[in-house]
């Protein structure tokens, strides 16, 4: 991996970049708990030929980029409740994060796209700093409605249990959860996934940032006013067959936002599995494309 850092006001963001420097810069951004590495390098790689610059980075609590350490993590009780009396940050401030990742980067602009939690920050970074987006594409998210886009039963014990004390015991809770939340309609390679799982591990061993990224989801409540006043470009994925984030998330973010496309993955959980990929790239990449078209229209107008 070739790591680099960028300091974001207080925050320090590790991050590593693919393809040309002179290509249309694209922003990924990924979710709860999650490091960067779950875009995949061959994913990126892909995107990147299709001729964009792609920046994946760690969010803040997870990673290589800044913990929050010195703020404990909220208890269950809370979570389950749905009150958090000390948010370390909400998702507004991830949101602020990603732009000033971009201004770090010397970039004005750039397609963004989220996964999951990565898909409500995206979101944010659409109705906060609108010049910064080109496009938008949100992935197997939603906009923080309580009767939208909820986990099934069957997966609040994974949120709330507590963090794994050892590496092993790390990369096989990962392969559990993507057991019960992955792809039912695609194969999944899970010797890739405990790779992954492994190495996550390697570069953060420390697991309280996920409580705190998901009282920072719970504190930021529903955001759906905030979703409506995006205005960029946006196409709004959702797989049939999401536990984590159930498909009424993606529809009701699709509704949110004016003039957004849906497209459902048949057979697609709350993973992104190879065999996706190429349906995945493909409707990014044209979005971008598309994007990019309606904004010269329109400067030429």
């Amino acid at each position: 991996m070739d790591e680099q850092f960028a300091d974001v006001g207080d925050i320090r963001l590790c991050y590593e970049t693919f393809g040309e420097r002179g290509n249309t810069p694209m922003l990924l951004i990924m979710g709860l708990g999650t490091q960067m590495l779950a875009w995949h390098e061959d994913f990126c790689r892909e995107l990147a030929g299709r001729g964009f610059f792609v920046i994946r980075y760690d969010n803040r609590d997870v990673g290589r980029s800044t913990h929050f350490e010195d703020v404990p993590p909220p208890r269950p009780s809370e979570l389950l409740r749905r009150r958090i009396r000390r948010p370390a940050y909400t998702l507004g401030d991830m949101a602020d994060d990603a732009a000033g990742l971009l201004e770090a980067l010397g970039l004005a602009s750039a397609h963004v796209v989220g996964a999951s939690m990565g898909g409500m920050i995206a979101q944010a970074v659409a109705a906060r700093h609108p010049a910064r987006v080109r496009s938008l594409t949100s992935i197997m998210s939603t906009t923080g409605n309580r009767w939208r886009g909820q986990p099934a039963v069957r997966i609040y014990p994974y949120l709330l249990a507590r963090p794994p004390r050892t590496k092993e015991e790390g990369v096989e809770r990962i392969a559990r959860v993507f057991r019960v939340i992955g792809s039912p309609g695609f194969e999944r390679d899970e010797e890739e996934l405990r790779t992954m799982a492994a190495l996550a591990w390697d570069r953060d061993s420390s697991r309280t940032g996920t409580a705190r990224q998901l009282a920072a989801i719970i504190a930021s409540g529903d955001r759906t006013p905030d979703v409506r006043r995006i205005s960029t470009p946006t196409l709004v994925i959702h797989g049939t067959n999401d536990r984590m984030v159930r498909p009424s998330g993606g529809r009701a973010t699709a509704r949110a936002i004016p003039g957004s496309r849906l497209m459902l993955v048949r057979g697609m959980g709350h993973d992104l599995p190879r065999a996706v990929w190429p349906r995945l790239i493909g409707a990014i990449a044209e979005h971008a494309a598309r994007a990019d078209e309606g904004a010269q229209a329109k400067a030429v107008a």
